[in-house]
């Protein structure tokens, strides 16, 4: 026997509910026949809130009973709350993934070996680039995290502002080969602040913070990973002073 569903969702020209879209989709993937209903203006949504006492739109009803929103049909399908819950590593794992296939693309590319130190100092550059990206996007977010941990932004606040910078200056001076002595140093800095302030933050005071790798608003854990990119700085750097 078929199964049907009526869904209410917000479809305005200004606006269009990405929940009634992920509801309406859900119910087609669970073998539902959709009976789309749009509520086309303001007034009408709130008057439809306003009928059935709810705060909040997509509603779906099944067989004359109201399931609810999004996240209460997902529970009606037995799925686990949407979005990211509490903390994960999984922004900066995904930065890793994708820099590392860049950077094994670029070598392949260039008929260069994979398993190679010229690689892995690529892979490095890349993955320093993307990360200053995502601390550059939101630098006021990122200092008020940064400040928490980091051992010389505490004592000098604009530092926590000139870091990404010098992050990207490092990763492009890399890429670009520019000379040693003009980008190593750099490297070295940053790096070992950071490897000596993540350290003490986690290991030694043991103290529960959020990292600030890939900006001041994400929910990565201050720790192991943490250490692997300033410790990946470290390894750059002397690998440039002594090739």
């Amino acid at each position: 026997m078929s199964k049907s569903a009526i869904l209410y969702r917000m479809v305005t020209d200004e606006h269009i509910c990405p929940f009634g879209l992920k509801s309406k989709d859900l119910l087609a993937r669970n073998g539902y026949d959709v009976d789309d209903r749009h509520l086309t203006s303001r007034k009408q949504t709130d008057d439809f809130k306003q009928q059935h006492d709810v705060k909040t739109t997509p509603q779906t009803f099944i067989d004359d009973k109201r399931i609810g929103e999004y996240d209460d049909l997902r529970d009606f399908f037995n799925l686990t709350k949407a979005g990211q819950q509490g903390t994960t590593y999984t922004p900066v794992l995904a930065i890793f993934a994708v820099t590392l296939l860049l950077s094994c693309g670029f070598s392949y590319a260039n008929g260069d070996a994979l398993l190679s130190m010229q690689n892995l100092m690529l892979f490095i550059a890349l993955s320093m680039a993307v990360l200053a990206i995502q601390k550059l996007q939101d630098l006021y977010s990122f200092s008020n995290s940064f400040i928490t941990y980091d051992l010389l932004a505490m004592r000098v606040v604009p530092y926590a502002y000139v870091y990404p910078f010098i992050e990207a200056y490092v990763a492009i001076g890399m890429v670009a080969k520019l000379p040693a002595l003009a980008v190593a140093p750099f490297s070295l800095f940053i790096g070992g602040i950071g490897a000596v302030s993540v350290f003490k933050a986690v290991y030694i005071d043991k103290r529960e913070l959020k990292c600030a790798c890939v900006g001041g608003n994400s929910n990565v854990p201050l720790g192991f990973i943490s250490l692997t990119e300033n410790l990946f700085m470290i390894t750059a750097g002397l690998w440039m002073l002594v090739s």
